[in-house]
């Protein structure tokens, strides 16, 4: 037997035992075996989705990333609460994914997929279009017009100061914009979701990447949300958004808020 021959089960996420469908999942890729099938490990209410990966074989391409999203997102599409694992989770077997997995973990587990019912994430993408952001600071400030005129005709070397300036006048003007256009996108999507999170921008033409955790029934009245936001800011923000999907950004606030819960009500019985 080679190394390849032995396997160890792959671990994706945790769902309720309930909200089992094998249709939702028997089509999609596992991770790291193609020739395998993703399925179901039960257990005291509880269900591990799962699949054989062979130990003698690294997984982490980007087709096994993508069937890791993939087999979590489609839960989620069902409209099933599902608990996503972090990519890369192994244990031995069905039978330790029992006893380490579902039988230890099964009060915190339970209790966060209870706060994730009828759940999913929503994540918006949002970049400035270049050109048309750099219009607006010229538009509005006349001293980077000023000295974008001065500059426009000396050679490189000369005029450094006034180029630093310049760049210090645009830089610090998109970034009042991006406070100014995000606290419109809170304002229009915030009040619909459950709860938001988002994260700074890592490109310079970046507004705001922000994940939301939606409950089914507020989709259609997000989306739309986002299709009027979509529209105002035509030709001068790109939005992608992307769902449903599992909920990725919000697994510690589901988890960690139970054991906050517990450990003041101990407090406050003591």
């Amino acid at each position: 037997m080679t190394a390849e021959d032995v396997t160890a089960c792959y671990v994706y996420g945790v769902v309720p035992d309930d909200r089992t469908d094998d249709a939702v999942i028997e089509d999609l890729r596992p991770v790291g075996n193609p020739e395998a099938r993703v399925g179901f490990v039960r257990h005291g209410g509880l269900a591990a989705l799962v699949s054989e990966v062979p130990t003698g074989k690294a997984i982490g391409t980007p087709e096994d990333l993508r069937s890791h999203a993939q087999v979590l997102d489609a839960m989620a599409a069902a409209e099933s609460p599902v608990l996503p694992f972090r990519f890369g989770t192994v244990l031995r077997d069905t039978d330790s994914v029992v006893e380490e997995l579902l039988t230890e973990g099964r009060e915190d587990f339970s209790l966060a997929l209870e706060r994730l019912e009828n759940k999913a994430q929503f994540t918006l993408r949002a970049q400035y279009v270049q050109d048309a952001v750099l219009r607006e600071v010229l538009e509005e400030h006349e001293e980077v017009r000023r000295l974008r005129e001065e500059l426009a005709d000396v050679p490189e070397p000369a005029g450094y100061e006034q180029r630093v300036r310049l760049g210090e006048l645009i830089v610090n003007a998109i970034e009042a914009k991006r406070q100014t256009d995000f606290q419109e996108v809170e304002r229009r999507l915030e009040p619909l979701a459950h709860a938001m999170i988002s994260a700074e921008p890592a490109a310079a033409e970046g507004l705001v990447t922000a994940s939301f955790l939606m409950e089914h029934g507020q989709r259609e009245a997000f989306e739309e949300a986002v299709e009027e936001l979509a529209e105002q800011w035509r030709e001068r923000v790109e939005l992608r958004l992307l769902g449903p999907m599992a909920p990725y950004d919000f697994v510690s606030d589901a988890l960690s808020a139970d054991k906050e819960a517990a450990a003041t009500a101990g407090e406050g019985g003591g």
